[in-house]
C-alpha cells in the first residue's frame, strides 16, 4: 500500500470538503457583515493546520480504528464460534468488552472534555470534570453493550429507541432543570472522533459474523443507543445527588429539633 499516494487522496478530498465552509464564512465576513479579515497570515496558517490534521485523522480511521474494531468483533466472536448458532448468553465476553470499549473510547472523547471543562466553569465548580465524564461514559458504554445483545439477539432496533426516550421523558420531568440541557448535549458530544469509527466497526464486524445477522440492516444503530444512554445516566446522577442533598439536609434538620 503506497501511503503516500492515499495521503495525497484524502488531503485533496479533505481541501475539497473544507472550501466551502471557509468560502461561507468569508463571504458572510466582508459581505455581510461588511468587516475586513484581520490576520490573514495567522488564518491562512490555522486552515492549512485544519485541513492537514483533518487528512492525517481520515487517513489514521482508515488504517487503525477501522480494522481494529473489525478485528476485535472477528476475535470475539470468534472465542464462541464463528457461524455456528448460540444462544446469546454465551457472549458474555462481548457485552463486557462492548461496555468496556464504550467506557474508554468516551473517556477519552476530546469534545466530552471539552464540555465538561466548561460546564464546570459555567456552574461555579458545582459540576465536577470527572464526575460528569464518568456518567457519560458509563451510559454510552451501556448502550454499547445494549446495542451488541440486540445485533446478537436480533431484536428490533425501534423496541430499545422507544424504550430509552420513554425513560428520558419521565426523567425530564423529574430532573433538576439546570441538568437538563447538559444531559441532552452530552448524548451528542459522545459520539465523536474516538467512538464513532470503534463502535461502528465492531457492530459491523458483529453483525458480519453471527450467523442470521445482515450487516447493513443490523451492524448500525449503535451510536443511536451511545448518543441516548448517556442522556439517562447524566440525569440520572443529578437525581441522586439531588436526593442524596436532600437527605442530608433533612437530617442535619433533625439533629437540630433534637438539641
Amino acid at each position: 500500500m503506497n501511503y503516500l499516494s492515499m495521503f495525497a487522496e484524502t488531503l485533496i478530498a479533505t481541501v475539497r470538503d473544507i472550501l466551502p465552509i471557509a468560502f461561507i464564512i468569508a463571504f458572510f465576513q466582508l459581505f455581510v457583515l461588511r468587516r475586513p479579515l484581520n490576520n490573514v497570515v495567522r488564518l491562512l496558517w490555522g486552515f492549512g493546520f485544519v485541513v492537514l490534521g483533518l487528512a492525517m485523522f481520515l487517513m489514521g480511521l482508515e488504517l487503525a480504528l477501522f480494522p481494529l474494531g473489525e478485528e476485535m468483533a472477528n476475535q470475539l466472536t470468534a472465542s464462541v464460534g464463528v457461524n455456528q448458532a448460540k444462544p446469546w448468553y454465551s457472549y458474555y465476553w462481548t457485552y463486557l468488552f462492548a461496555f468496556a470499549i464504550g467506557f474508554s473510547a468516551t473517556i477519552a472523547e476530546p469534545a466530552l472534555l471539552a464540555v465538561a471543562i466548561k460546564a464546570h466553569e459555567a456552574s461555579g465548580g458545582t459540576i465536577q470534570i470527572w464526575i460528569l465524564r464518568a456518567a457519560v461514559a458509563v451510559g454510552c458504554g451501556t448502550g454499547v453493550a445494549l446495542g451488541t445483545f440486540r445485533i446478537i439477539t436480533g431484536m428490533p432496533l425501534p423496541y430499545f429507541i422507544l424504550a430509552g426516550y420513554l425513560i428520558v421523558i419521565v426523567q425530564t420531568y423529574f430532573a433538576p432543570r439546570k441538568i437538563i440541557p447538559l444531559a441532552y448535549d452530552s448524548g451528542g458530544v459522545t459520539t465523536s472522533t474516538i467512538t464513532v469509527p470503534l463502535v461502528t466497526a465492531l457492530g459491523l464486524g458483529l453483525a458480519a459474523n453471527i450467523p442470521g445477522r445482515n450487516p447493513l440492516t443490523e451492524g448500525f444503530g449503535m451510536i443511536a443507543l451511545a448518543v441516548l444512554f448517556p442522556m439517562i445516566t447524566v440525569m440520572g446522577y443529578a437525581q441522586l445527588a439531588t436526593w442524596f442533598q436532600s437527605a442530608k439536609a433533612r437530617t442535619k434538620t433533625g439533629s437540630s429539633n433534637e438539641n
